[in-house]
């Protein structure tokens, strides 16, 4: 048996998956939970040590004979992370993750002094935003000095991890796009923005080497090996951001095929062969983990809705999606705006949740529930028209997350979008994406070039059962709805600025 390894180090869990490419199965996956540091501030953190921890009680589940059997490595890791790390490796402070919304002053700052938002688009492809790596760096400036003046390396999670692995410091253009301080169209790390950061210090020499998306980032050490029990000098591609490795373990790695997630964030993504830059800045114009780029909307707030209002009205999943498919499309007139945690698009940093719509005759849990699903999607239905106002046309959607495992939510996503949704086989798409990745790394290092299309096409399969095509009648319903959704938002948004 010949297999590999997809590491996928996601803002609640860390996953593996091993992956038999001779036999199109997975032979195990496994996770494990993680915590998160989080204040009324918006700041949402995590150890780094704890992914590594994390990481070895994963493989640690997983037996010797099959560990013996990885033949390459992949890594996915939650983007936008910013792990500081001294000379000699260790991280020094708390990474701050994607959803850390704690950081909207350096925001500002930092595109005060590029010269503006429209002149950031212009020149680098993407706004710093919060979220985005650029503020945390000048965060750690102000707040953390002593710690900023020790810091020898600006790594992202899915890099740290790499390092662990290979002791080499590597980056590759996907999950770099993501930092706001990389130009997308030149694929390089923006010397221009690292100045807006600091203009005291060359925080270039603290970024890692550049390598293209089918190279390798290096060789399972003698001391990673033993850690967690896979070959020593096992090679490991450069991986990515989840986004890009959710792209490649879907298959969106030709123009046309669009992936949505339905999970803590909400993502919706698409493949192009040229730079898709949004005027607008709704979209991210983000580089793929396959040489191409990879617009994408991301909201903060998806299943969080669901999962929040469950936790209020202490109810179990199975009983949620119940209740909630009883209620017709448009929740019986009740719409909520789900911003719990700030929001990253339209940038909301200081957001809320809203319930509105409510009146004598239609208050109810359920309805208050389906009407936490439907927001999610509206949420990520904007992504969908940016994408469609840009040229960029699908009648398929490929729905991953946790949220696709719901058939009523597959069922709000065909109606609201107008398309036809559809399920992939195997669920854990990012750290699939990561182990076929690791595959055409080591194809390509063994063969030379490697088609990545032809191993996508191999080995993700479709869940035909579950494909859901929108019904006229809710299609409709939802055109109305949709458009009292942004109403609201656009009568409440200047609260949440």
């Amino acid at each position: 048996m010949n297999t590999v390894l997809g590491i996928d180090m996601g803002t609640q869990s860390v996953k593996f998956l091993v992956y038999d490419y001779e036999t199109k199965t997975t032979v195990a996956t496994v996770q494990q939970k993680l915590n998160i540091i989080t204040d009324a501030d918006g700041t949402s953190e995590q150890k780094a040590e704890w992914w590594i921890e994390a990481a070895k009680k994963c493989a640690d589940e997983i037996s010797s004979d099959i560990k013996k059997t990885v033949r390459a490595v992949g890594v996915s890791g939650q983007q936008h992370g910013f792990v500081p790390v001294d000379a000699e490796g260790s991280p020094l402070y708390n990474a701050k993750l994607w959803n850390d919304v704690s950081t909207t002053a350096e925001c500002a700052e930092i595109t005060e002094r590029f010269g503006g938002e429209e002149k950031l688009i212009a020149e680098v492809g993407n706004k710093v935003l919060p979220g985005y790596t650029a503020p945390k760096v000048l965060w750690l400036k102000k707040h953390k000095p002593e710690i900023y003046s020790k810091l020898a390396h600006i790594l992202l999670p899915h890099d740290y991890m790499n390092f662990f692995l290979t002791g080499e410091y590597t980056a590759e253009y996907g999950d770099a796009s993501g930092t706001a301080f990389f130009d997308v169209r030149k694929r390089c790390w923006s010397e221009s923005v690292l100045r807006a950061i600091d203009p005291e210090r060359d925080l270039l020499s603290c970024l890692p080497r550049l390598k293209a998306a089918d190279d390798l980032a290096g060789f399972v050490t003698t001391e990673a090996a033993y850690y967690f029990g896979i070959p020593e000098g096992t090679p490991v591609s450069t991986g990515g951001g989840d986004n890009m490795m959710g792209a490649v373990g879907t298959g969106a790695v030709r123009e046309g095929v669009l992936t949505m997630s339905l999970g803590t964030s909400g993502t919706i993504y698409v493949y192009g062969d040229t730079p898709l830059i949004d005027p607008e800045g709704n979209l991210a114009a983000f580089c793929s983990s396959t040489g191409g780029w990879l617009p994408l909307l991301c909201t903060m707030n998806c299943t969080v809705a669901t999962e929040q209002m469950r936790a209020l009205f202490d109810m179990p999943l199975d009983e949620l999606n119940s209740k909630a498919t009883a209620v017709p499309p448009g929740a019986d007139g009740i719409i909520v705006l789900p911003y719990f945690g700030g929001e990253r698009t339209p940038s909301m940093p200081n957001g809320r949740a809203v319930i509105a719509g409510m009146n004598m005759n239609n208050v109810s849990e359920a309805g208050i529930l389906r009407a936490s699903m439907e927001s999610a999607v509206f949420g990520l239905k904007l992504g969908f028209e940016s994408l469609a106002s840009l040229g960029v046309k699908t009648n398929e959607v490929r729905l991953i997350g946790g949220g696709a495992k719901s058939a009523l939510w597959r069922k709000i996503t065909a109606d609201v979008l107008d398309a036809k949704v559809v399920t992939l086989a195997e669920e854990e798409a990012a750290a699939l994406g990561a182990a076929l990745q690791a595959l055409w790394a080591l194809k390509t290092s063994e063969d030379g070039y490697t088609d990545l299309t032809a191993i996508t096409d191999e080995h993700i399969k479709l869940n035909e059962e579950e494909t859901v095509l929108p019904g006229p009648e809710a299609v409709k319903i939802y055109e109305d709805v949709y458009a009292e959704y942004k109403e609201y938002l656009e009568l409440l948004k200047p609260k949440f600025l």
